[in-house]
């Protein structure tokens, strides 16, 4: 250790007097110093800052990657400094690093900086893959982070920089960044509209959802979709009348099926029918999502229709299961071998729709009489039943869930422990996932 620490005392001895004179040396020598006291530690922040504003670019970006690599708090600083470089790489790097902090492993293997490691720039490719990582529950981003990123998405030195600022805000959650995404979705390039988009879905401000609804009716297939995703995820009633829009003129199934699935969402009674509409679809798919939206109306005369649905011998699982689901938000929660809240407990075991059932059963968790249907039958429970219900009680963020979830976090079996666990986490911070 004595060793170590004498090893950084010379070296930030010897780039001290460096720095005093670093105008008498090549880039290529800077370079060389800047990587050695890259393999140093947190002491060595303060010199390598001193590069930052270095006239030579390669020098700016090999000092943000010797203060990316060390990676501890004391980095923050002067990669938030290095994200108003006016160099796109230099940019990116820093705000990969930001990203990298709170996310460890992130520049290796999720960030744009691994095209450039990699020495080919395959930013197309890049972003051609959505990126669906966020930060854990109970990790807070430091606000001045969350500023940079703002800057970065709004004046980035190109629109790659900006594109990567908005996906590192969404991974980050970074709240205070709304702003400058919804200012990124009214750019004219796809790339960063579709990032902003993406971005808005993990930070679930709700407020943003009236915002984008211009782009429900975006010439752009991949931005119409994912703004239509995003409306729905937002729960953006007021965003109904461009997704009716979208809906009749969809140029393809992809875009009709996805409009469809949005107005389901923000269940409103004025598409009750056309919901009945597609409820006769031959397309399995579209008759699902018709069930789903009817069944959020919760108006009683469809429940002989639901009923008929769930009983038709050739409609195939995916269809009883959304037939279940209504039947469930009506209110029947009767628990017997052939009630629809059974059949979707029940498929929780089933290797190709325990998702879907999951998906149901948060949705339905939300309800009391339904948790109080639910929660009994924990205990005798398969494990896969109750990993995955650990995770829809916790969803709901109710109370009464909290002793059933701690003493599933007690479970023998270490993955019903750790979900339920995860799910007490959920249930007594919901407004943090």
């Amino acid at each position: 250790m004595q060793r170590l620490l004498a090893a950084v005392c010379f070296v930030l001895f010897a780039w001290s007097a460096f720095g005093q004179n670093a105008s008498n040396f090549t880039p290529k020598e800077r370079i060389q110093r800047i990587r050695q006291l890259g393999k140093t530690n947190a002491q060595a922040i303060p010199a390598l800052e001193q590069s930052l504003p270095d006239p030579d670019r390669d020098v700016r970006v090999e000092t943000v990657k010797a203060i990316v690599k060390i990676g501890t708090e004391a980095s923050l600083k002067p990669l938030i400094k290095a994200t108003a470089d006016k160099d796109d790489e230099v940019e990116i790097r820093a705000t990969d690093g930001l990203v990298n902090f709170y996310l460890p492993g992130y520049v290796l293997r999720g960030g744009l900086t691994g095209p450039f490691t990699r020495g080919v720039r395959q930013v197309k490719t890049f972003f051609s893959s959505r990126n669906d990582q966020v930060i854990p529950p109970g990790v807070t981003v430091k606000p001045e982070v969350a500023d940079a990123l703002g800057n970065v998405i709004e004046h980035g030195a190109d629109i790659d920089a900006r594109a990567n600022a908005a996906r590192a805000a969404g991974i980050l959650r970074a709240r205070t960044t709304v702003p400058a995404l919804l200012d990124g979705v009214r750019s004219k390039d796809s790339e960063l509209i579709f990032e902003s988009l993406v971005a808005l879905q993990k930070i679930k401000d709700k407020s943003a959802g009236p915002r984008i609804s211009f782009l429900a009716n975006d010439l752009d297939p991949r931005v119409q979709l994912t703004a239509l995703e995003t409306i729905g995820m937002l729960h953006s009633v007021e965003s109904a009348p461009e997704v009716r829009t979208a809906l009749a003129s969809a140029p393809d199934d992809k875009i009709r099926r996805q409009a469809l699935e949005t107005l389901t969402a923000l269940g409103q009674p004025a598409d009750q029918a056309v919901f009945k509409r597609y409820l006769s679809s031959s397309d399995p798919k579209q008759r699902v999502t018709a069930l789903e939206g009817l069944g959020r109306l919760r108006d009683s005369r469809d429940y002989p229709t639901f009923e008929r649905v769930y009983n038709e011998k050739n409609a195939g699982s995916a269809v009883h299961l959304a037939a279940a689901f209504a039947m469930v938000n009506e209110g029947n929660v009767a628990i017997s071998v052939f009630s629809p809240l059974q059949y979707l407990l029940n498929n929780l075991n089933n290797q190709d729709l325990n998702g879907t059932a999951q998906g149901y059963l948060t949705e339905l968790c939300k309800r009391e009489d339904v948790r109080k249907a639910v929660l009994p039958l924990l205990p005798s429970a398969t494990k896969d039943q109750k990993v995955r219900l650990c995770r829809a009680l916790g969803a709901s963020g109710s109370d009464d869930v909290i002793p059933a979830l701690t003493r599933l976090s007690h479970d023998i079996d270490p993955e019903v422990s750790y979900a339920a666990s995860k799910a007490l986490q959920t249930a007594r911070n919901p407004q943090g996932n």
